[in-house]
């Protein structure tokens, strides 16, 4: 039986025969992979990285073999994340599936489910969405109104869905819905998946600041999902949806390990733009010093992350620290855009056109799409609720303005 340090040896050997080397960079902006029915690639390298995780079956190797999945132990795929970490890896792929729906299908899904869902997923041939927000059901996620009414063999779901990322890429998507309008909110919600090709289902990219468009309002007129795409209990979707949260956010705390989003090099920047020490002004001293800190934020976080995986993997309670790490993360990243854009100074007001360098337009939009960051996921106001209640376990009704 080999032991933990054969695998590492084994794994470290395979990573290094196969990510290419361009793949062992921070993830530039536009080179994102999404799995799905057209999954598409710019380079060789992003196709070879993506067929040799998929084939190894680590696009989600702590899964069981039999779901598609690696069949890992945790302590197998902390090596494996670790050696990932150690050679800068990229993601092969970005699946909301995997990172989210999927393990709530582990825990709450049939064996049906789990046999017909998760091998596609975890093959990346399935792009996901999550319907969760609607227009008047934002941080109250509880009060959503589009509706799911039995027919039969058959529900048939109508309402809206917002903010929803790229919905009109997608193939699926996993969505709450009203399936009891006429008890306690949170005792009449059901989980579905649908297929986003059902007819009476249509996507409307919604404009942003930034110029890009990843979020989508979506339609749903009449749409028939069949029963057996109920994910858990009728009516018993709540505590499904609090668990996928904790899934999200742990997503998301991630990205800065992942280089997603942020693939700008803070400190590598400020010494570009910023003029030498000798020359710098009292302004100038106090912008480097910001930038610094900031450094030192970023790895004091990673290390946290660091920490809260190992705790995870010794099956302690981490689900209140995902919320924290959520919070911390997207402020942060949004306060690091901030120190950038004062870095390039009057060079981050281009748009486009050639009087910017690339990198400069790059950043000034990754800077307005930052703001989005503590939005998407549960906003930061709703993370502190979470922090008061779970983790600090306030009382109720302790809602006086709080801080950072």
């Amino acid at each position: 039986m080999s032991t933990l340090e054969d695998f590492r040896r084994e794994t470290r050997a395979w990573l290094e025969a196969n990510c290419p080397a361009s793949m062992r960079t921070g993830m530039p902006d536009g080179e994102l992979v999404w799995g799905g029915r057209t999954v598409e690639f710019k380079t060789e390298d992003q196709r070879l990285w993506f067929e040799r995780m998929r084939d190894k079956g680590w696009f989600c190797p702590d899964w069981p073999a039999e779901y598609g999945g690696g069949g890992l132990t945790p302590e197998q795929n902390a090596v494996l994340e670790s050696e990932l970490r150690r050679l800068r890896c990229r993601p092969p792929q970005i699946n909301l599936g995997i990172w989210m729906l999927g393990p709530v299908i582990l825990e709450f899904g049939s064996e049906e489910q789990k046999r017909e869902l998760l091998p596609p997923m975890a093959r990346g041939e399935i792009r996901w969405c999550q319907g969760f927000s609607e227009p008047n059901a934002g941080s109250d996620l509880a009060s959503l109104k589009t509706s799911a009414v039995d027919a039969g063999d058959h529900f048939v779901v109508n309402g809206t869905k917002i903010w929803t990322s790229y919905g009109d890429k997608s193939d699926w998507m996993y969505m709450l819905v009203r399936t009891n309008p006429d008890v306690p909110k949170q005792q009449g919600i059901s989980l579905l998946v649908v297929d986003m090709s059902s007819p009476g289902i249509e996507a409307r990219p919604i404009d942003l600041i930034s110029g890009k468009s990843s979020f989508c309002q979506v339609f749903f007129d009449n749409v028939k999902v069949p029963k057996r795409q109920l994910i858990g209990p009728l009516n018993g979707g709540w505590t499904l949806a609090k668990a996928l949260l904790q899934h999200e956010r742990r997503a998301m705390s991630k990205f800065g390990e992942f280089s997603l989003p942020t693939h700008f090099d803070l400190l590598s920047i400020a010494g570009t733009y910023l003029p030498a020490q000798a020359a710098s002004s009292p302004a100038d001293v106090a912008l480097r010093q910001r930038a610094y800190a900031m450094a030192m934020d970023e790895m004091a976080y990673s290390l946290t992350a660091q920490r809260m995986g190992e705790e995870a993997r010794a099956r302690r309670n981490v689900s209140g620290l995902m919320s924290i790490m959520k919070l911390v993360h997207s402020e942060q990243e949004k306060d690091k855009f901030e120190v950038l854009v004062d870095v390039l100074g009057h060079r981050a007001l281009g748009w486009e056109g050639d009087a910017f360098e690339p990198q400069e337009l790059a950043l000034t939009k990754a800077w307005l799409g930052s703001f989005a960051q503590t939005i998407a996921g549960g906003s930061s106001e709703v993370q502190l609720n979470v922090i008061a209640k779970r983790v600090l376990e306030l009382p109720e009704g302790n809602s006086g303005k709080q801080g950072k």
